[in-house]
C-alpha cells in the first residue's frame, strides 16, 4: 500500500475512532441524563456533578468525526447528511437543549429547576434516539423498505439502553451511598435490553446485507472472527455477575464501566469489519469518496498534530477529576 492508498484508510480509521470515543464518552453522560428523572433533587445534583467536568468536552469527538467526514470524504458527507437531515436536526436540538438546561438548572429558582431537569432529560432522550436511528440507517446503507426501517428502529431503542448501562456504571464509579446502590440496580436492569439488542442487531445485519453475510460466514474467516462475539458474550455475562455483587460498590466499582466499554468496543470492531472498504454500505467505497491526495496530505498534517492534543487533553481532564465526584457548585 503506497501513501496515496494509505491516506483514505487512515482517515477512515480516525473517523471510526472519533465516533467510537464519542459513543463511549458522551454515551455515559447521555445515560446519566436518561436516568435523571428516577431520583430526587439532591441526587439529581450529585448525578450532574458526576458528569460536570466531562460532558462538554466529550462532544469534541462528534465535532471531529463530522469534520473529517466533511473534508476527507466530501462525497460521502453529502450523501449521509442528505439522507439523515431530519434526525441530525433532532440530535442537534437535543444536544443544544442539554447544554442550556445544564447551565440554567442550578441558577433557576426552585420552582423552575424541575423544568430544566426535564429539559436535560428530554435533550438526552432526543439525542440518543436520533443517534440510534442514524446508526441504523447508516448500517443498512440507507436502503428503503420495511426491513431496513425496522432495523433502524431497533437500534434507535438499543442505543439509549446502552447509554443507560454506561451511565449507570459511571455513576457506580463516581458516586457513593444510596445513589451508588441505585446505579448498581439500574445497571442490572439495563443489561438485558442491551444484550437482546446486540443479539438482534447481530442477526439482522447479515440478513439485510449480502455483503456482510458473505464476509462473516465464509470459512475459515468465520472461525477467525468468532472471538469477537464470544468475548462480547463473556463480557456481558461477567458484567451481570459483577453487578449482582455488593462488593462491586467498594474496590471493584471501576470494573462494570470497563466491561461495558469492552462490550461496545467488540461491537465496534464487528461493525468496522462489516463496513470496510465501504463508507456507505454497498454504495460507495472509502477510496471513491475520498478527497484528492493533495488535499488529504494537507489534512493529514493537521490531523496528526490535532488528534494527539485532543487525546492528551481528554486524558488530562479525566486524570484531574478522577475519584468520587464532589458537590455541585458554580462560581
Amino acid at each position: 500500500m503506497n501513501f496515496d492508498q494509505f491516506l483514505p484508510v487512515f482517515f477512515f480509521a480516525v473517523l471510526g475512532v472519533a465516533m467510537l470515543l464519542y459513543v463511549l464518552l458522551d454515551g455515559f453522560d447521555l445515560g446519566v441524563g436518561l436516568l435523571l428523572p428516577l431520583v430526587e433533587r439532591a441526587e439529581k445534583d450529585a448525578m450532574i456533578a458526576a458528569i460536570g467536568p466531562f460532558w462538554d468536552a466529550n462532544e469534541t469527538w462528534l465535532v471531529l468525526g463530522v469534520g473529517i467526514l466533511l473534508i476527507a470524504f466530501p462525497q460521502a458527507h453529502g450523501l449521509i447528511l442528505g439522507a439523515l437531515y431530519l434526525p441530525v436536526t433532532a440530535m442537534l436540538i437535543g444536544l443544544i437543549l442539554r447544554g442550556v438546561a445544564f447551565d440554567f438548572r442550578v441558577k433557576a429558582r426552585d420552582q423552575h429547576q424541575g423544568l430544566w431537569d426535564l429539559a436535560f432529560f428530554a435533550g438526552s432522550l432526543t439525542a440518543s434516539l436520533a443517534q440510534g436511528w442514524m446508526l441504523g440507517r447508516y448500517i443498512s446503507g440507507f436502503a428503503e423498505g420495511a426491513g431496513p426501517l425496522a432495523f433502524a428502529g431497533l437500534i434507535a431503542l438499543a442505543l439509549p439502553a446502552a447509554y443507560v448501562l454506561l451511565g449507570a456504571c459511571w455513576l457506580l464509579l463516581k458516586s457513593e451511598g444510596a445513589l451508588q446502590e441505585k446505579a448498581q440496580r439500574w445497571g442490572r436492569r439495563a443489561l438485558l435490553p442491551v444484550a437482546l439488542g446486540l443479539i438482534l442487531i447481530s442477526l439482522a445485519t447479515p440478513w439485510l446485507s449480502d455483503t456482510v453475510r458473505a464476509k462473516w460466514f465464509a470459512m475459515p474467516v468465520f472461525l477467525a472472527l468468532l472471538p469477537i462475539p464470544l468475548s462480547c458474550g463473556a463480557a456481558l455475562l461477567g458484567l451481570g455477575w459483577v453487578l449482582g455483587r455488593p462488593r462491586v460498590r467498594e474496590e471493584f466499582a471501576w470494573l462494570p464501566f470497563v466491561l461495558s466499554i469492552f462490550v461496545l468496543l467488540m461491537g465496534f470492531f464487528g461493525l468496522a469489519y462489516s463496513l470496510y472498504p465501504y463508507i456507505i454500505m454497498d454504495r460507495l467505497s472509502l477510496f471513491q469518496a475520498a478527497a484528492s491526495t493533495p488535499a488529504l496530505t494537507v489534512i493529514f498534517i493537521g490531523t496528526v498534530i490535532t488528534v494527539p492534543m485532543i487525546l492528551a487533553y481528554t486524558a488530562f481532564s479525566y486524570w484531574v477529576f478522577r475519584g468520587k465526584s464532589s458537590s455541585l457548585s458554580y462560581g
